[in-house]
């Protein structure tokens, strides 16, 4: 994705700046007219620190912070203070001192007449899902509803995506133990034992002078090997951060054994989440949809979840356009049909994504029950093996000398 600055004009005449993300320009141009605004030109953002003044540079923003600071706005605006009003007070007391130079931007900005959705999209660090959502509270003129289904769908999505890192902690050490282990055994232990037989005079098993001939060397050239490995694994990343990569990688994630569907499934959850999200909010199904891509980790789903807005833009229905991507499966879009045709898409869609999310859960649950044992079971029968291997000659040793 890239972001577009374009200089647009709403129905009443009023001349403005927006920041847009889109594939291309000529998306970035499609999407905005959409919505209703004429677009005098799009340019890109290669200039946008001096276009817009100088930002958040590398920052990211940290949900929990973003989460307080929308708790709070909204409970301003619920208790009937002007949006300005409101942003007054957050630019100077919100809880995350980082948010406050954005927030007293924003604030100069609405001041100035601009929509919050306008100043929001400015900063180039909101998510495009929020700054969409906002839009339609502001059209729908129910801005602070909008912010509530927002809060709770932040809640929720960070929630499952903390859930799932959490599950993954073990694993992960284990992997991490396994691979120290092994790295001090080949790289210091053997070699121990490689001058120790030589020093003996000792013959060999096949084993162990197979084990040995693997080790010495590994020891001799480790920074070479490991620089190598390095190399290549970071060559591999920023393959994976390209557009061709990433979708590559994306391509092969599915197909992986067990793991593949549920990552699947996992990305589905995060997509009809997001699109209920704003559907609930007012946003238009094409806007939702395109919204809804940017907000996708995955640059598969991402990309096919746009091929469907264009479905959609063109007069097809969600469920037919999502079925074309064949990555959808068969029950959420049964659950997406059912949704279009009772006129409950947003709440069908919720269904979908609480399904899923739980289903997500409990298969990760049950896959990491039996993942954990199979890696102290594949580490304790290579260490074992290497250990045997090690010491197999002492004990040909001890037999010669007791006979």
């Amino acid at each position: 994705m890239a972001e577009y600055i374009c200089k647009v004009g709403d129905t009443t005449g009023r001349i403005f700046q927006q920041l847009e993300t889109a594939q291309s320009e000529g998306e970035a141009r499609q999407k905005l007219s959409d919505r209703g605004l004429h677009v005098f030109s799009v340019k890109g953002n290669l200039n946008i620190l001096s276009q817009f003044g100088r930002r958040t540079g590398s920052r990211k923003l940290k949900i929990h912070d973003f989460l307080i600071f929308n708790q709070q706005f909204n409970t301003l605006i619920k208790a009937g203070l002007p949006i300005l009003k409101a942003l007054d007070l957050l630019a100077e007391r919100a809880a995350a001192e980082s948010l406050r130079p954005l927030l007293q931007d924003v604030r100069q900005r609405v001041r100035e007449g601009a929509l919050l959705s306008e100043a929001l999209a400015a900063q180039g660090i909101f998510p495009p899902v929020y700054v969409t959502a906002v839009t339609a509270g502001e059209r729908s003129g129910n801005l602070s509803g909008v912010l509530e289904q927002y809060i709770s769908y932040l809640r929720v999505s960070t929630g499952f995506k903390k859930a799932l890192v959490t599950a993954l902690i073990y694993p992960s050490i284990l992997i991490v133990a396994v691979i120290v282990t092994l790295t001090y055994l080949m790289t210091f232990a053997m070699p121990q034992f490689a001058k120790l037989y030589a020093d003996l005079g000792i013959k060999l098993p096949a084993i162990t002078q197979f084990m040995l001939d693997i080790a010495v060397p590994l020891r001799q050239y480790f920074i070479i090997f490991a620089g190598g490995i390095a190399a290549v694994a970071a060559a591999i990343y920023i393959w994976t951060r390209t557009d061709q990569g990433a979708l590559a990688i994306d391509r092969l994630k599915p197909k992986v054994p067990v793991m593949g569907d549920i990552w699947l499934k996992g990305q589905v959850a995060q997509f009809v989440r997001t699109l209920s999200t704003l559907l609930a909010g007012g946003t238009p199904l094409v806007a939702g949809l395109e919204t809804s891509a940017q907000a996708i980790d995955s640059r598969l789903i991402s990309t096919s979840v746009q091929g469907a807005a264009a479905r959609v833009r063109e007069g097809k229905t969600l469920h037919e356009s999502l079925e074309e991507t064949h990555l959808v499966p068969a029950m959420a879009l049964e659950m997406i049909e059912v949704g279009e045709a009772s006129g409950a898409l947003a709440a069908m869609l919720t269904s979908v994504a609480e399904f899923y999310e739980e289903e997500v859960s409990t298969r990760l649950q049950r896959t990491l029950i039996w993942v954990s044992p199979a890696i102290l079971v594949v580490m304790a029968v290579v260490v074992g093996f290497i250990l045997i291997s090690l010491y197999l000659p002492l004990f040909s040793l001890q037999v010669g000398s007791g006979g």
